[in-house]
């Protein structure tokens, strides 16, 4: 019950800029957790999708990747399927390549969605903090100005100290917003490289195919 006190006495001291910097909070966190749920929801429907992409690289049969594709959102099959599909129409590297580049780039625009509001928000949470504090201590030193010499150092310490908290409340949003940024960034970054690793393996794989077997390859799709 203490801490709870604390934290309220501490918000109501801060100033009328504790408001804004606690609404950049909430938004915040509110995108993180959405982005959090998306990412995690993502990385284990590519690792249930996993299985099927090794069961169609290992035998050779394409078009499971396709039939998974339809089956599944697991953006893995999307881009695998994606560059199998363009075999129906070219049979080169590069067009499969391009496919699947092509199909990374969609996905990788759904991981990024709102990830980059995080850092915008922690920075504004900072601004707000610093701002916050410079009007809180320009109100401070005016209020001083008039007041009775006696008091002045008195009124100066803690008009100081209420101006402080609205900077300190901005650090402790902002920090916690850029490391929730960082990490869905690297969660992000796992996802993006294991879609390109196994486009890679398809790739390898067709290459191979089409030396040992060019009849057998140009007909896959």
């Amino acid at each position: 019950m203490d801490a709870y006190n604390t934290v309220i006495r501490f918000f109501q001291e801060g100033g009328q800029f504790m408001y804004p910097i606690a609404l950049v909070m909430v938004v915040g966190l509110v995108i993180a957790l959405e982005r959090w749920l998306f990412l995690s929801s993502t990385g284990r429907a590519n690792r249930k999708a996993a299985k099927i992409v090794q069961a169609g690289l290992a035998t050779g049969d394409y078009q499971v990747l396709i039939k998974g594709a339809e089956k599944t959102k697991a953006p893995l099959l999307r881009v695998l399927a994606s560059g199998v599909s363009r075999l129906k129409d070219a049979h080169r590297r590069e067009d499969v390549e391009y496919a699947m580049e092509e199909s990374i780039m969609e996905v990788m625009l759904r991981l990024e969605k709102r990830t980059q509001y995080l850092a915008t928000l922690a920075n504004i949470a900072t601004l707000l903090g610093l701002l916050g504090t410079i009007i809180g201590l320009i109100a401070a030193f005016t209020a001083v100005a008039n007041a009775d010499p006696a008091e002045k150092a008195n009124l100066l310490s803690q008009s100081i100290s209420v101006a402080m908290n609205t900077t300190a409340f901005g650090l402790m949003t902002a920090i916690p917003l850029s490391i929730f940024h960082a990490v869905l960034q690297t969660k992000t970054s796992e996802i993006v490289d294991s879609l390109e690793v196994a486009g890679i393996k398809l790739l390898n794989m067709l290459s191979y195919k089409s030396k040992t077997d060019p009849e057998a390859a140009g007909s896959r799709g």
